[in-house]
C-alpha cells in the first residue's frame, strides 16, 4: 500500500510543489518590496555599455583631423611577418 501511496505523491509533485513555490515566492516578493520602500529607478535611465564606449570613442576624436592618416606603405604591421625577416626591406 505505501509503495502505491508514494508512486502517487511521486507523480503528482509538480502539481503541488508550483503552487507552493509560487505562494512563497509571492509572500517573499511582497515582504522584500515592504522592507525595500520604493524600487531603484530603472535601468532605461543608465546608459548601456556599448553606449559608454561609444561616447568616449567620440570625445577621444573629438578635435583631431581625421583626413591625416598613415599611408599602408609606411606600416610596417601592415606586411605578414616574413621567416627570420628576410624579405621584409630595412627601413632608415
Amino acid at each position: 500500500m505505501w509503495s502505491v501511496l508514494w508512486a502517487a505523491v511521486r507523480s503528482k509533485a509538480p502539481y503541488v510543489t508550483f503552487p507552493v513555490a509560487f505562494v512563497v515566492g509571492l509572500v517573499g516578493s511582497q515582504l522584500e518590496w515592504l522592507l525595500r520602500g520604493d524600487p531603484p529607478p530603472t535601468a532605461q535611465e543608465e546608459k548601456s555599455i556599448s553606449e559608454q564606449r561609444e561616447d568616449r570613442k567620440l570625445q577621444e576624436i573629438v578635435g583631431e583631423d581625421l583626413t591625416k592618416v598613415v599611408s599602408l606603405k609606411d606600416k610596417l604591421e601592415f606586411a605578414p611577418r616574413a621567416v627570420l625577416n628576410r624579405n621584409r626591406p630595412e627601413k632608415s
